[in-house]
């Protein structure tokens, strides 16, 4: 009975040994040994703050077991002494496809749209796959892992990088000698995300990155749904989804404004997301910092511009040009305020180019030890694998490199890198580094040479007289073989050179000329010590940050050094317009003070105000656009015929130069309204110009609730290569309302039972139109679509608030008036496409006379900016008063977005959004010379005069900083003009 249990026991246990080793042992030989080896006579970087000068570091089983100055070697131990030369912990890239293939677009795939998922059992969506896992798809790739090595990494963590939510990633360890068994030390290290859709589906929704955010918070929602057991139905994807909760969440974010977005995404599921960035986080530090992210930084700066072509330089932004100047501070920037951050090679062409962007970034003032933490420790926290990797403390992973000296300088030769204790030789350790500076003469000329690079294969560049010759060298057991080409360029003849090296690095032998003579040749070694070499080096760091520019909010032309602040002004002897019983009051003063109107009248006083004479010129309230498509990064969501999870604030770009362009024109306040790609569109955002300010700062506070409905070609797809999304014609757009607002109700109606229900987002949003708390923007133009949609709100007992464009308005203004519906219009375009064939510029004037509150909207960055005119144009079509066109573009579009209660007329309490116009505010001739909103200036005609010439001079400041770059040989990039897309309704987003 006893042989037996033991017989079992020996079994049970052989089985599992088996059961934990599963990876099949077909991958060559295996380095497994048990002897200890010793590097002796190292300066050992254990961790960034943790050095052992003159120490050892004994390591047994591919882990590391001791280091010290006085660790005792155990016998038969193989030692390695390593005098002078540095040991540091092997990098690891946190963000990596490597030995997983690059998902492909399936070549066959069809020109018609997609809109239903192709696969069954999973989630809704194709472009959420949880369930995908990068461990069934990875090949281990040694020539990629060597690039790898020799760049100084030793783990990366790799995953598939397709779709919106892309699976979990797999670590693996770069161990070119033993298999995937002992190089995978974590199989789910986590979940990767994105806002970017799958390549290998055609699925149309999302087409914006409102339309991913939408998507993944509804995808949250449905897996709390699912793992409450709601679902009858089994999804695959929901299951993954849960189950990998507990890993470590990384989403690709790729820039500043997307880290903002995606970390709203996870602040409302309790989800802190590790971001990769995309290098412009020092635009936005503060906001930055307040989402608590860690980030993974890819190290890819960009190049100067080549500028030498006048004409061409003229088409690069001053922001583009600042890219080049300003980037390679952004990791110091994120260490000064103790933002967490690992480094990444993504999107370098090669990691070859790894060492030189690292450099870039501490020459611009990022210190050696936050750089090094960067690639190993911090990326060993953000995995959860300190213990593991990231360091040399005793267990980890003897994942380590040998250099020749400090890894952050230029001349630094990396010899091997070991990773759990298999060695990659990547330069002979016995070999002289014979990079640095030399001189030497040769028939009475001095020449210059300089060595660089790997000591296998160094590169060479002679100079005499500031002119380079050709060159190439050999170097091989201490000895060099040069040959260069003669200072007379007409001729192909050649110098020849053999020397020793010598033991301070001086190069000592024979010169062979082209006639055959020859001479003694020395070069001497014009290296400095390393206190020289430090003091170089903090010179050239000052040097290099007084030469980085300042940060402007937002960071580009127009930008301001400083946020501004509110004041307290006062106006005198202007002509008033209040739009209130008063009219307009001739030379009357106005007081701003704490951000509102505090008094209006004549002879006013305040000893802390700044006095503005405005005699001979007007104050109005500041314009507002009922209608606009700027200050966004997308606008359409037409992926579904429906996109009210949509919402564009979650789209807001504060850098849209056309912020400052509206507020030149005089405008304060703007509703951001979602296109017109379908019937029910997304939620709009009504914001303040405040330019500089960061884009959540931008909205209304207890903003108003709106959305964008629309009719007509668009919505039916009349133009689009491949209409086969319902609906197609006008009726199946009447339909898609009535079956939605049906639905709604029934959600609304469960939703208040207090009965379980599954939370979505889109009829939550359709049930508060029902409820009244949210109000429709509608685009339009055709009399009989928009008794259509008056005849569906009536059935359902709410009401359109606005119908915009409204062209055929004037045919059912009576109507409109009745059902107290506004109308937001054009002055005057018509005929450009059919269904404006009835358009007349007497429209406006028509709807006003007969009680419709009317405004004068944009759909046009260029109109927005001159909207003063357009409202002009209503008193000669249709004789309306200057007061009343005023009001068509300042109270009445106020009125219709519901923030007539703080805008829209100067009356004292409301928000101090003013601006003093130079003429007649209806003139062509006006000129907003100031332009306000809550008391602080955001446009003034003088600043933006001075602005001008400073633009000029920072770009040409700019220019020759490229050029010099350029003359030292540094790469430069081609010129490419960029064409900024003015959007409309219906833009589709093609950046996405």
């Amino acid at each position: 009975m006893t042989k037996k249990l033991v017989l079992f026991i020996a079994l049970l246990f052989s089985i599992v040994i088996n059961a934990q080793d599963y990876f099949p042992k077909n991958d060559g030989v295996h380095t497994n040994t048990s002897n200890y080896t010793a590097i002796t006579n190292a300066k050992i970087y254990v961790t960034p703050t943790q050095i052992i000068e003159k120490g050892t570091l004994l390591i047994k089983e591919g882990k590391v077991v001791a280091s010290g100055t006085s660790v005792e070697i155990p016998k038969n131990s193989i030692v390695i002494d390593i005098d002078g030369k540095s040991i540091y912990p092997s990098f690891i890239d946190l963000y990596s496809d490597f030995g997983v293939e690059k998902p492909k677009r399936p070549s066959s795939r069809s020109r018609t749209a997609q809109y239903d998922a192709s696969r069954t059992g999973y989630y809704w969506n194709d472009h959420v796959m949880p369930e995908n896992k990068a461990i069934e798809k990875f090949n281990y790739d040694s020539k990629s892992a060597t690039e790898l090595l020799k760049a100084g990494f030793g783990v990366v963590n790799t995953h598939i990088q397709d779709g919106i939510v892309r699976g979990t990633g797999t670590l693996v360890a770069l161990n070119n000698e033993n298999g995937n068994e002992y190089r995978i030390l974590d199989q789910n290290s986590g979940q990767y995300l994105s806002f970017s859709k799958s390549v290998t589906s055609g699925q149309a929704y999302p087409s914006s990155i409102m339309g991913s955010m939408a998507l993944l918070r509804q995808m949250y929602l449905d897996a709390d749904w699912y793992a409450k057991g709601q679902v009858k139905t089994k999804d695959l994807s929901l299951e993954a989804l849960n189950k990998n909760k507990s890993l470590v969440q990384f989403f690709d974010a790729g820039s500043r404004a997307n880290i903002i977005r995606a970390d709203k995404v996870g602040d409302a599921y309790n989800i802190q997301y590790v971001m990769l960035g995309g290098g412009d986080e020092y635009e936005r530090i503060n906001d930055i910092k307040a989402t608590n992210s860690k980030l993974i930084l890819p190290i890819n700066f960009p190049d100067a511009y080549d500028v030498e072509n006048a004409f061409l330089v003229s088409t690069v932004s001053l922001s583009d040009m600042r890219a080049w100047n300003q980037k390679p501070s952004n990791p110091k920037i994120l260490a000064d305020n103790n933002i967490t951050f690992a480094f990444t090679t993504h999107d370098l062409k090669s990691p070859k180019e790894f060492k030189s962007n690292i450099l870039k970034a501490i020459e611009a003032g990022l210190s050696k030890e936050k750089a090094l933490e960067a690639l190993t420790t911090i990326p060993a926290q953000l995995i959860g694998k300190s213990d593991l990797i990231g360091s040399l403390k005793n267990g980890s992973l003897a994942n380590f490199l040998i250099t020749s000296g400090d890894i952050f300088e230029e001349k630094t030769t990396l010899y091997e890198n070991w990773v759990q204790g298999a060695k990659t030789v990547i330069e002979d350790m016995t070999k002289k580094n014979i990079s640095g500076d030399y001189e030497f003469t040769l028939s009475g000329e001095v020449y210059k040479m300089s060595i660089k690079g790997e000591m296998s294969k160094p590169k060479l560049e002679i100079t005499t007289n500031e002119k380079t010759l050709g060159s190439k060298i050999a170097y091989d057991e201490d000895w060099v073989n040069i040959s260069m080409t003669t200072i007379d360029s007409t001729k192909q003849e050649f110098i020849r050179i053999v020397a020793h090296v010598d033991a301070k690095n001086n190069l000592k032998g024979k010169v062979i000329l082209p006639n055959g003579n020859e001479s003694s040749f020395y070069a001497t070694s014009e290296n400095k010590s390393e206190a020289e070499t430090e003091a170089n080096a903090e010179k050239k760091e000052d040097d290099t940050l007084n030469e980085v520019l300042p940060i402007t909010y937002p960071n580009m032309a127009y930008g301001f050094t400083e946020l501004p602040k509110a004041e307290t002004i006062l106006f005198k002897n202007a002509t008033v317009w209040t739009n209130e019983k008063e009219g307009v009051l001739e030379n009357t003063d106005v007081l701003i003070k704490n951000g509102k109107i505090a008094k209006i009248g004549q002879n006013l006083s305040d000893s802390s105000a700044t006095i503005i004479d405005a005699t001979g010129k007007h104050v109005t309230a500041g314009i507002i656009d009922e209608h606009s498509h700027i200050a966004t990064a997308s606008v359409n969501e037409g992926g579904q015929n429906s996109s009210a999870e949509v919402s564009i604030e979650d789209v807001l770009d504060d850098s849209d130069i056309n912020v400052y362009r509206n507020l030149a024109g005089g405008v304060t306040s703007i509703q951001v309204l979602h296109g017109s790609a379908n019937p029910i569109g997304g939620r709009s955002a009504i914001i303040k110009l405040k330019w500089g300010e960061s884009a959540n700062n931008l909205v209304y506070n207890n903003s108003p609730k709106f959305i964008k409905f629309a009719l007509g070609e668009n919505v039916k797809q009349t133009r689009a290569q491949s209409n086969v999304r319902f609906p197609q014609s006008r009726m199946g757009v009447e339909q898609v309302y009535m079956d939605y607002f049906t639905r709604a109700k029934e959600y609304d109606a469960l939703k208040k039972s207090g009965k379980p229900y599954r939370k979505d987002i889109e009829l939550d949003v359709l049930s508060e139109i029902l409820n009244k708390e949210r109000f429709i923007s509608c685009h339009s133009y055709v009399q009989s679509e928009i008794n259509m949609l008056m005849k569906v709100t009536e059935k359902f007992d709410f009401n359109v608030n606005t119908f915009t464009h409204i062209l055929e308005g004037y045919k059912v203004a009576d109507k409109m008036a009745a059902n107290g519906i506004g109308g937001s219009t054009f002055s005057d375009w018509w005929a450009y496409k059919y269904e404006v064939n009835d358009a007349i510029p007497y429209n406006a004037a028509i709807m006003h006379n007969a009680g419709v509150t009317v405004a004068i909207n944009s759909d046009d960055a260029e109109m927005s900016r001159r909207l003063n005119q357009e409202a002009a144009k209503s008193v000669k079509y249709g004789g309306i008063s200057e007061e009343e066109a005023w009001k068509f573009v300042t109270l009445n579009p106020a009125k219709l977005l519901h923030i007539d209660n703080r805008v829209g007329s100067l009356k004292v309490g409301k928000d101090a959004d003013v601006v003093l116009w130079t003429d007649h505010p209806l003139s062509i001739y006006a000129k907003a010379e100031k332009t306000i909103i809550e008391g602080v200036t955001y446009f003034d005609l003088k600043r933006d005069e001075m602005m001008r010439e400073a633009i000029q001079k920072e770009k040409s400041e700019l220019i020759n900083m490229m050029l010099q770059a350029k003359n030292k040989g540094l790469k430069t990039q081609p010129i490419k003009k960029k064409e900024n897309e003015l959007l409309h309704c219906d833009s589709i987003d093609h950046e996405f």
